[in-house]
């Protein structure tokens, strides 16, 4: 099963390099055939890093999280993988676990897996408003499609065909909401896993500040209105 991974990175220099010594052995081993690091407008040194761990590297200077997917998948639509793996850049996702995410979609079972992070998150790990976040957004979905869902986690996996049947189009914080909504609008075969999640290294330009927390809030609520249909 030929799979990619894009990984979103604003300013991550730091963790990122510890991203891709995880992926390494999945590399090596044939699990994955490519990674992908977007660079979502950096001014640190990501790129750099990012090549240095032998990534390949997209440049998306529009910055927003759904922006910086949407160019990792163009990137990918050149030779299509079978699988796409979205994962976060600052280290907070286990990488081990891939597998929990690939073998539903490998056996037939899924369409599109989701890391659930609720179970077995460290410690503090899920921020306060991460939590509110997550209860608000599965509990707005479930309103319009009637599925229930237990978190909002970007670590993620999902076959290639079904992810260009969702026509995905959101450039910001809507991403995760417009993909799990649209997801079960279109008859996806959708499932959750349990993953680990760790304290992220750095600060979360979202969960970590006022305003990134009242911006993505914002851009949450106005996503699960606009894609209820």
């Amino acid at each position: 099963m030929n799979t990619a991974v894009v990984i979103p990175a604003l300013n991550e220099e730091g963790p990122l390099p510890l991203v891709l010594q995880d992926l390494t052995p999945l590399v090596v081993g044939g699990v994955l055939k490519r990674v992908i690091v977007v660079d979502n407008g950096s001014t640190d040194n990501t790129s750099q890093v990012a090549q240095a761990g032998g990534a390949q590297v997209v440049s998306q200077p529009k910055r927003g999280y759904g922006s910086a997917c949407l160019a990792g998948f163009a990137h990918l639509a050149l030779d299509p993988p079978d699988v796409v793996v979205i994962l976060d850049a600052d280290h907070s996702d286990y990488v081990e676990d891939l597998g929990l995410l690939l073998e539903p979609i490998r056996s037939g079972q899924a369409d599109m897996v989701l890391g659930e992070r609720t179970t077995l998150a460290e410690r503090g790990a899920l921020l306060p408003n991460q939590i509110f976040g997550n209860k608000l957004a599965t509990a707005l979905i479930r309103t319009h499609t009637g599925h229930k869902y237990t978190d909002m986690g970007p670590f993620r996996a999902i076959r290639w065909t079904s992810l260009m049947a969702l026509e995905m189009e959101d450039p910001a914080f809507g991403w995760n909401v417009e993909m799990q909504m649209k997801a079960i609008q279109r008859g996806l075969r959708v499932r959750e896993v349990a993953v680990r999640y760790r304290t992220r290294v750095g600060t979360s330009k979202i969960s970590g500040t006022v305003k990134g927390t009242v911006t993505a809030g914002i851009g949450i609520l106005r996503a699960t209105w606009r894609y209820r249909a």
